[in-house]
Protein backbone atom coordinates (compact mmCIF):
# COMPACT_ATOMS: atom_id res chain seq x y z
CA UNK A 1 0.00 0.00 0.00
CA UNK A 2 0.95 3.52 -0.48
CA UNK A 3 0.16 5.10 3.01
CA UNK A 4 0.40 9.04 3.37
CA UNK A 5 1.79 10.60 6.35
CA UNK A 6 0.64 14.40 6.99
CA UNK A 7 3.55 16.09 9.24
CA UNK A 8 7.72 14.99 9.21
CA UNK A 9 7.94 15.74 12.83
CA UNK A 10 8.90 13.10 15.50
CA UNK A 11 5.53 10.92 15.46
CA UNK A 12 5.58 10.99 11.61
CA UNK A 13 8.68 10.27 10.64
CA UNK A 14 8.54 6.87 13.29
CA UNK A 15 5.48 6.06 11.33
CA UNK A 16 6.93 6.37 8.09
CA UNK A 17 9.30 3.96 9.34
CA UNK A 18 7.27 1.60 11.07
CA UNK A 19 4.81 1.42 8.25
CA UNK A 20 8.11 1.25 5.90
CA UNK A 21 9.54 -1.74 7.87
CA UNK A 22 6.19 -3.68 7.34
CA UNK A 23 5.76 -3.26 3.65
CA UNK A 24 4.33 -0.46 2.51
CA UNK A 25 5.70 2.31 0.87
CA UNK A 26 5.45 5.29 3.09
CA UNK A 27 4.81 8.89 1.84
CA UNK A 28 5.90 11.81 4.36
CA UNK A 29 3.98 15.05 3.70
CA UNK A 30 5.73 18.14 5.71
CA UNK A 31 4.45 21.58 5.46
CA UNK A 32 7.94 23.06 6.46
CA UNK A 33 10.44 24.07 3.60
CA UNK A 34 13.18 21.55 4.96
CA UNK A 35 13.15 18.32 7.89
CA UNK A 36 14.04 19.74 10.56
CA UNK A 37 13.39 19.84 14.02
CA UNK A 38 13.73 23.03 16.73
CA UNK A 39 13.87 22.58 20.78
CA UNK A 40 15.34 21.67 23.51
CA UNK A 41 15.47 18.64 25.60
CA UNK A 42 13.51 16.07 25.70
CA UNK A 43 12.91 12.88 28.16
CA UNK A 44 12.88 9.18 26.87
CA UNK A 45 11.66 6.38 29.24
CA UNK A 46 11.85 2.64 28.57
CA UNK A 47 9.13 2.42 26.31
CA UNK A 48 10.30 4.63 24.58
CA UNK A 49 13.61 2.67 23.80
CA UNK A 50 11.47 -0.34 22.91
CA UNK A 51 10.18 1.47 20.81
CA UNK A 52 13.32 2.46 18.99
CA UNK A 53 14.30 -0.32 18.54
CA UNK A 54 11.28 -1.61 17.16
CA UNK A 55 11.87 0.98 15.08
CA UNK A 56 16.02 -0.25 13.78
CA UNK A 57 17.37 3.14 15.59
CA UNK A 58 17.61 2.25 18.95
CA UNK A 59 21.57 1.91 18.93
CA UNK A 60 21.45 5.61 17.52
CA UNK A 61 19.09 7.11 19.73
CA UNK A 62 21.15 5.75 22.90
CA UNK A 63 24.61 6.91 21.21
CA UNK A 64 22.90 10.57 21.07
CA UNK A 65 21.04 10.81 24.74
CA UNK A 66 22.64 11.14 27.87
CA UNK A 67 21.91 7.95 30.45
CA UNK A 68 20.39 9.70 33.51
CA UNK A 69 20.53 8.12 37.40
CA UNK A 70 17.73 9.17 38.97
CA UNK A 71 14.48 11.53 38.62
CA UNK A 72 14.97 14.11 41.42
CA UNK A 73 12.27 15.80 42.92
CA UNK A 74 13.14 19.21 45.34
CA UNK A 75 11.56 21.57 47.55
CA UNK A 76 11.93 24.29 45.25
CA UNK A 77 10.84 26.96 48.72
CA UNK A 78 13.10 24.90 50.85
CA UNK A 79 15.66 24.07 48.39
CA UNK A 80 15.71 20.38 50.25
CA UNK A 81 15.44 16.84 47.95
CA UNK A 82 12.33 15.39 49.34
CA UNK A 83 12.48 11.98 46.67
CA UNK A 84 15.54 10.77 44.44
CA UNK A 85 13.69 7.60 42.06
CA UNK A 86 17.03 5.51 41.33
CA UNK A 87 17.43 4.77 37.23
CA UNK A 88 20.08 2.66 37.18
CA UNK A 89 20.43 -1.02 38.43
CA UNK A 90 16.55 -2.37 39.46
CA UNK A 91 14.98 0.08 37.18
CA UNK A 92 17.14 -1.09 34.37
CA UNK A 93 16.75 -4.63 35.01
CA UNK A 94 12.88 -4.38 35.90
CA UNK A 95 12.26 -2.20 32.80
CA UNK A 96 14.68 -3.52 30.22
CA UNK A 97 16.11 -0.04 28.84
CA UNK A 98 17.43 3.10 30.21
CA UNK A 99 15.72 6.52 31.24
CA UNK A 100 17.57 9.17 29.24
CA UNK A 101 17.27 12.86 28.13
CA UNK A 102 18.27 13.82 24.46
CA UNK A 103 18.67 17.18 22.31
CA UNK A 104 14.97 16.81 20.49
CA UNK A 105 16.88 17.81 17.41
CA UNK A 106 19.24 14.41 17.95
CA UNK A 107 16.39 12.15 17.89
CA UNK A 108 14.67 13.79 14.94
CA UNK A 109 17.64 13.26 13.05
CA UNK A 110 17.74 9.51 14.26
CA UNK A 111 14.76 9.15 12.44
CA UNK A 112 15.37 11.46 9.68
CA UNK A 113 18.75 8.86 8.38
CA UNK A 114 16.53 5.92 9.20
CA UNK A 115 13.86 7.22 6.39
CA UNK A 116 16.50 7.86 4.53
CA UNK A 117 18.16 5.07 4.29
CA UNK A 118 14.83 2.88 3.74
CA UNK A 119 14.11 2.46 0.15
CA UNK A 120 10.19 2.51 1.22
CA UNK A 121 10.14 6.08 2.64
CA UNK A 122 9.35 9.09 0.23
CA UNK A 123 10.04 12.73 2.48
CA UNK A 124 8.62 15.42 0.40
CA UNK A 125 8.79 18.88 2.04
CA UNK A 126 6.70 22.08 1.28
CA UNK A 127 3.44 20.36 1.21
CA UNK A 128 1.40 21.11 3.88
CA UNK A 129 -1.77 19.11 4.26
CA UNK A 130 -4.94 21.26 4.42
CA UNK A 131 -7.64 18.17 4.73
CA UNK A 132 -8.69 15.05 2.86
CA UNK A 133 -11.20 13.10 0.65
CA UNK A 134 -11.79 9.07 0.43
CA UNK A 135 -13.64 6.72 -1.01
CA UNK A 136 -13.75 2.81 -0.32
CA UNK A 137 -10.98 2.40 -1.93
CA UNK A 138 -8.33 4.82 -1.46
CA UNK A 139 -7.73 8.49 0.65
CA UNK A 140 -6.85 11.69 -1.11
CA UNK A 141 -4.72 14.25 1.07
CA UNK A 142 -5.56 18.02 -0.06
CA UNK A 143 -2.65 20.51 -0.15
CA UNK A 144 -2.74 24.05 0.36
CA UNK A 145 -2.34 25.39 -3.45
CA UNK A 146 -4.72 22.46 -4.78
CA UNK A 147 -2.69 19.74 -5.01
CA UNK A 148 -3.58 16.39 -4.53
CA UNK A 149 -2.17 13.34 -3.72
CA UNK A 150 -3.80 9.58 -3.15
CA UNK A 151 -2.85 6.54 -1.78
CA UNK A 152 -4.52 3.56 0.78
CA UNK A 153 -4.28 5.28 3.95
CA UNK A 154 -3.34 8.85 5.71
CA UNK A 155 -2.11 9.27 8.85
CA UNK A 156 -2.89 12.42 10.42
CA UNK A 157 0.53 13.23 12.24
CA UNK A 158 0.41 16.72 11.96
CA UNK A 159 0.38 17.82 15.23
CA UNK A 160 -1.72 19.39 18.02
CA UNK A 161 -2.99 22.32 15.28
CA UNK A 162 -3.92 19.12 12.96
CA UNK A 163 -5.26 19.67 9.98
CA UNK A 164 -6.34 16.80 9.52
CA UNK A 165 -7.78 16.43 12.95
CA UNK A 166 -9.65 19.64 11.87
CA UNK A 167 -11.47 17.73 9.01
CA UNK A 168 -11.98 14.13 11.22
CA UNK A 169 -13.29 15.30 14.33
CA UNK A 170 -14.27 19.35 13.53
CA UNK A 171 -13.36 20.15 17.34
CA UNK A 172 -11.38 23.66 17.05
CA UNK A 173 -8.65 25.14 19.06
CA UNK A 174 -6.95 23.32 21.32
CA UNK A 175 -7.09 24.18 25.21
CA UNK A 176 -4.82 26.50 26.44
CA UNK A 177 -3.59 25.26 29.69
CA UNK A 178 -2.50 28.78 31.60
CA UNK A 179 0.97 28.32 32.23
CA UNK A 180 3.82 29.71 30.59
CA UNK A 181 7.31 27.91 29.80
CA UNK A 182 10.48 29.28 29.53
CA UNK A 183 13.67 27.29 27.61
CA UNK A 184 17.10 27.66 27.47
CA UNK A 185 19.89 25.70 26.75
CA UNK A 186 23.39 26.69 27.28
CA UNK A 187 26.89 24.85 26.72
CA UNK A 188 27.99 22.21 30.03
CA UNK A 189 31.17 24.56 30.44
CA UNK A 190 28.90 27.40 31.67
CA UNK A 191 27.63 25.20 34.68
CA UNK A 192 29.82 24.82 37.94
CA UNK A 193 31.56 21.18 38.17
CA UNK A 194 29.33 20.53 41.34
CA UNK A 195 25.83 21.23 39.76
CA UNK A 196 26.51 19.36 36.71
CA UNK A 197 24.32 16.32 37.88
CA UNK A 198 23.65 13.31 36.14
CA UNK A 199 19.90 13.27 37.32
CA UNK A 200 16.67 15.27 35.88
CA UNK A 201 15.85 17.75 38.41
CA UNK A 202 12.83 19.12 39.41
CA UNK A 203 12.48 22.11 41.91
CA UNK A 204 8.91 22.36 42.83
CA UNK A 205 7.45 25.79 44.07
CA UNK A 206 4.23 27.69 44.33
CA UNK A 207 2.43 28.02 41.25
CA UNK A 208 6.04 26.96 39.34
CA UNK A 209 8.48 24.20 38.90
CA UNK A 210 12.11 24.21 37.21
CA UNK A 211 13.81 21.05 35.23
CA UNK A 212 17.44 20.73 34.06
CA UNK A 213 19.25 18.02 32.59
CA UNK A 214 21.87 17.46 30.70
CA UNK A 215 21.75 16.57 27.03
CA UNK A 216 23.85 16.69 23.82
CA UNK A 217 25.91 13.67 24.88
CA UNK A 218 26.63 15.87 27.89
CA UNK A 219 27.80 18.74 26.15
CA UNK A 220 24.71 21.26 26.76
CA UNK A 221 22.65 21.93 29.61
CA UNK A 222 18.47 22.29 29.33
CA UNK A 223 16.58 24.05 31.54
CA UNK A 224 13.15 24.69 31.15
CA UNK A 225 11.12 26.71 34.14
CA UNK A 226 7.28 27.25 33.74
CA UNK A 227 4.72 29.72 35.69
CA UNK A 228 1.32 29.44 36.49
CA UNK A 229 0.18 32.76 35.28
CA UNK A 230 -3.35 32.21 34.08
CA UNK A 231 -1.84 33.09 30.55
CA UNK A 232 -4.55 33.27 27.94
CA UNK A 233 -3.19 33.13 24.64
CA UNK A 234 -0.82 30.92 22.62
CA UNK A 235 2.69 31.81 22.53
CA UNK A 236 4.84 29.93 20.53
CA UNK A 237 8.83 30.19 20.91
CA UNK A 238 9.09 33.88 21.92
CA UNK A 239 12.08 35.09 22.62
CA UNK A 240 12.42 36.20 26.36
CA UNK A 241 14.84 38.52 27.83
CA UNK A 242 16.89 37.09 30.78
CA UNK A 243 16.13 39.75 33.37
CA UNK A 244 12.40 38.79 32.44
CA UNK A 245 12.75 35.36 33.18
CA UNK A 246 14.51 35.80 36.61
CA UNK A 247 12.13 38.71 37.71
CA UNK A 248 8.99 36.15 37.13
CA UNK A 249 10.29 33.60 39.77
CA UNK A 250 11.15 35.67 42.93
CA UNK A 251 10.77 32.51 45.09
CA UNK A 252 13.49 30.15 43.54
CA UNK A 253 16.14 30.65 45.56
CA UNK A 254 19.44 28.72 46.61
CA UNK A 255 21.07 26.42 43.70
CA UNK A 256 18.18 26.56 41.70
CA UNK A 257 18.27 30.34 41.66
CA UNK A 258 22.29 29.71 40.40
CA UNK A 259 21.00 27.45 37.74
CA UNK A 260 18.31 29.62 36.64
CA UNK A 261 20.61 32.40 36.13
CA UNK A 262 23.04 30.36 34.07
CA UNK A 263 20.36 30.49 31.75
CA UNK A 264 20.36 32.98 27.82
CA UNK A 265 18.24 33.10 24.88
CA UNK A 266 15.02 32.07 26.57
CA UNK A 267 12.37 31.21 24.46
CA UNK A 268 8.58 31.07 26.26
CA UNK A 269 5.64 29.03 25.21
CA UNK A 270 2.38 28.94 26.21
CA UNK A 271 1.70 25.19 27.10
CA UNK A 272 -1.45 23.50 25.29
CA UNK A 273 -3.27 20.29 25.68
CA UNK A 274 -6.43 18.84 24.78
CA UNK A 275 -9.07 16.42 26.61
CA UNK A 276 -9.03 13.11 25.61
CA UNK A 277 -11.22 12.00 22.31
CA UNK A 278 -12.83 8.55 21.90
CA UNK A 279 -12.59 8.95 18.02
CA UNK A 280 -9.13 8.77 16.06
CA UNK A 281 -10.00 7.13 12.96
CA UNK A 282 -12.07 8.46 9.66
CA UNK A 283 -12.24 5.28 7.29
CA UNK A 284 -8.71 5.10 5.75
CA UNK A 285 -7.28 7.90 8.30
CA UNK A 286 -6.05 7.52 11.14
CA UNK A 287 -4.66 10.51 14.14
CA UNK A 288 -1.44 9.46 15.93
CA UNK A 289 0.99 11.91 18.33
CA UNK A 290 -0.23 15.12 19.08
CA UNK A 291 -2.73 15.18 16.81
CA UNK A 292 -4.89 12.37 18.41
CA UNK A 293 -3.72 12.99 22.04
CA UNK A 294 -1.49 16.15 23.12
CA UNK A 295 -0.51 16.25 26.06
CA UNK A 296 1.05 18.91 28.34
CA UNK A 297 4.79 18.19 29.33
CA UNK A 298 4.43 17.02 32.77
CA UNK A 299 4.37 13.25 32.44
CA UNK A 300 7.73 13.16 29.62
CA UNK A 301 5.51 10.90 27.80
CA UNK A 302 4.42 12.72 24.52
CA UNK A 303 7.17 11.96 22.30
CA UNK A 304 6.80 8.03 24.05
CA UNK A 305 3.46 7.86 23.28
CA UNK A 306 4.00 8.98 19.70
CA UNK A 307 6.81 6.81 19.33
CA UNK A 308 4.73 3.67 20.65
CA UNK A 309 1.72 5.02 18.23
CA UNK A 310 4.11 4.24 14.89
CA UNK A 311 5.09 0.92 16.27
CA UNK A 312 1.97 -0.07 16.59
CA UNK A 313 0.15 0.74 13.53
CA UNK A 314 2.88 -0.20 11.59
CA UNK A 315 2.10 -3.82 13.37
CA UNK A 316 -1.38 -3.41 12.15
CA UNK A 317 -0.96 -2.27 8.71
CA UNK A 318 1.36 -5.50 8.15
CA UNK A 319 0.10 -7.49 5.28
CA UNK A 320 -3.37 -4.78 4.78
CA UNK A 321 -5.98 -5.42 2.07
CA UNK A 322 -9.48 -4.41 1.93
CA UNK A 323 -9.78 -4.10 5.64
CA UNK A 324 -7.77 -1.31 6.48
CA UNK A 325 -11.05 0.61 8.10
CA UNK A 326 -10.90 -2.08 10.80
CA UNK A 327 -7.27 -2.25 11.22
CA UNK A 328 -7.23 1.78 11.84
CA UNK A 329 -10.23 1.25 13.92
CA UNK A 330 -7.75 -1.29 16.52
CA UNK A 331 -5.41 1.15 16.24
CA UNK A 332 -7.39 3.01 17.93
CA UNK A 333 -8.65 0.76 20.37
CA UNK A 334 -5.43 -0.60 21.57
CA UNK A 335 -4.01 3.04 21.85
CA UNK A 336 -6.76 5.20 23.04
CA UNK A 337 -6.91 4.29 27.06
CA UNK A 338 -3.51 4.07 27.32
CA UNK A 339 -3.11 7.83 25.86
CA UNK A 340 -5.59 9.37 27.65
CA UNK A 341 -4.22 7.68 30.83
CA UNK A 342 -1.02 9.81 29.87
CA UNK A 343 -2.96 13.05 29.44
CA UNK A 344 -4.62 12.99 32.03
CA UNK A 345 -1.55 12.40 34.88
CA UNK A 346 0.71 15.11 32.81
CA UNK A 347 -2.48 17.41 33.85
CA UNK A 348 -2.41 15.80 37.70
CA UNK A 349 1.07 16.34 38.50
CA UNK A 350 0.94 20.07 37.31
CA UNK A 351 -2.14 20.59 40.06
CA UNK A 352 -1.04 17.94 42.69
CA UNK A 353 2.65 17.59 42.49
CA UNK A 354 4.63 20.65 41.03
CA UNK A 355 2.40 24.22 42.16
CA UNK A 356 1.20 23.44 45.32
CA UNK A 357 1.89 25.85 48.31
CA UNK A 358 1.72 25.63 52.27
CA UNK A 359 0.17 22.76 53.76
CA UNK A 360 -0.64 21.04 50.35
CA UNK A 361 3.29 21.36 49.79
CA UNK A 362 4.09 19.76 52.62
CA UNK A 363 0.90 17.24 52.15
CA UNK A 364 3.00 16.40 49.16
CA UNK A 365 6.04 16.12 50.73
CA UNK A 366 5.35 13.89 53.25
CA UNK A 367 3.58 11.51 50.67
CA UNK A 368 6.68 11.11 48.28
CA UNK A 369 9.23 11.16 50.83
CA UNK A 370 7.56 7.86 52.77
CA UNK A 371 7.86 5.90 49.14
CA UNK A 372 10.61 3.35 48.84
CA UNK A 373 12.46 2.91 46.05
CA UNK A 374 10.04 0.25 44.74
CA UNK A 375 7.22 1.90 45.54
CA UNK A 376 8.18 4.24 43.10
CA UNK A 377 9.37 2.15 40.15
CA UNK A 378 5.71 0.82 40.96
CA UNK A 379 4.11 3.66 40.25
CA UNK A 380 5.86 4.71 36.79
CA UNK A 381 5.58 0.80 35.91
CA UNK A 382 2.41 1.24 33.73
CA UNK A 383 4.41 4.12 31.67
CA UNK A 384 7.97 2.94 31.84
CA UNK A 385 7.05 -0.55 31.67
CA UNK A 386 5.01 -0.91 28.10
CA UNK A 387 6.26 -2.80 25.63
CA UNK A 388 4.12 -1.87 22.04
CA UNK A 389 3.73 -3.96 19.50
CA UNK A 390 5.75 -7.33 18.68
CA UNK A 391 9.45 -8.23 19.77
CA UNK A 392 10.76 -8.29 16.61
CA UNK A 393 9.29 -7.83 13.30
CA UNK A 394 10.01 -7.41 10.16
CA UNK A 395 12.55 -5.53 8.15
Amino acid sequence: MKVLIAGGGIGGLAAALSIARNGHRAVVLERAAAFTELGAGIQLGPNAFHALDRLGIGPAARACAVHVDALRFMDGTTGEQVVSMPLTGAYRARFGNPYAVVHRGDLYQALLDGCAAHPGVTLSANRAVTGYEQTPAGVTALLDGGERVTGEVLVGADGIRSAVRERLLGDGPPRVSGHTIYRSVIPMERVPAELRWNSVTLWAGPRWHFVHYPIGRGELFNLAVTLDDGAPEVVTGRPAGRGHVLARFPGLGGTARRLLELGADWKEWVLCDRDPVDRWTDGRVALLGDAAHPMLQYAAQGACMALEDAVLLGDLLAGAGDDVPQRLEKYQAERRERAAGAQRVARALGERLYHPAGEEAAARNAMLSSLTVDDLHDKVAWLHGARVGGTGGPR
